[in-house]
């Protein structure tokens, strides 16, 4: 009974809402790195700017207790998994459920780097118009342009109208996460491997 209370004691809040009950170890422990990280996204507060884009993203209960997640990561695939470059790949919580904003032990998978980038928005330089377009005001015409996975922007051409050239993009873009998504086949949660196969570049992305 006393060494039940000792354990007990030991249970730590982090952001007011994660519980780490001493079980596993988290100093250096990349689980708790991923654990903490995901809470920090969701509660802390002041929230930091980079965090922005989470804004109403929350945890779900199970995930709440660091024992749960730290169990769970052990059963994922791809949770050891590293790219091309030695980096681990990352949670992703929206990959099989577009426009998620709960991570939970049914939605989150792990991605490689490259597939989260993909998949990733980038508001801020999405200016006025559909995503991969911009207007060129002197000749009036749109251009449609797009990441080719690698970091370097792929020209796609130009189109008489802002829906042309947003037709352009969705078709190399969906190409494009395909492709991946076959390089990855054997690496990735079928369940991932299955979303991104089906993935639909929207007007609304």
């Amino acid at each position: 009974m006393q060494v039940k209370m000792l354990i007990s004691n030991k249970t730590k809040q982090v952001y007011g809402v994660g519980n780490n009950n001493g079980k596993y170890r988290a100093t250096g422990n990349r689980e708790y790195y991923l654990w903490k990280a995901m809470l920090a996204r969701c509660y802390e507060l002041p929230r930091p700017l980079n965090h922005a884009k989470y804004e109403g993203c929350t945890v779900s209960e199970n995930f709440k207790g660091y024992s749960f997640f730290y169990e769970w990561c052990q059963q994922q695939i791809g949770f050891n998994a590293k790219d091309e470059k030695g980096n681990y790949w990352h949670l992703d919580k929206d990959l099989l459920l577009r426009g998620n904003k709960l991570y939970s032990e049914d939605t989150c998978v792990f991605v490689p780097l490259k597939i989260n980038l993909l998949l990733t928005k980038r508001e801020s330089k999405r200016g006025d118009y559909c995503i991969g377009v911009r207007l060129h005001k002197r000749d009036n015409v749109y251009e449609a342009r797009c990441n080719n996975g690698t970091g370097v922007s792929k020209y796609l051409g130009y189109y008489g109208t802002e829906q042309e050239a947003f037709q352009a993009y969705k078709v190399y873009k969906e190409a494009l996460i395909k492709r991946v998504a076959e390089k990855y086949k054997d690496q990735l949660d079928p369940r991932a491997y299955q979303a991104l196969l089906n993935y639909q570049v929207e007007v609304t992305d």
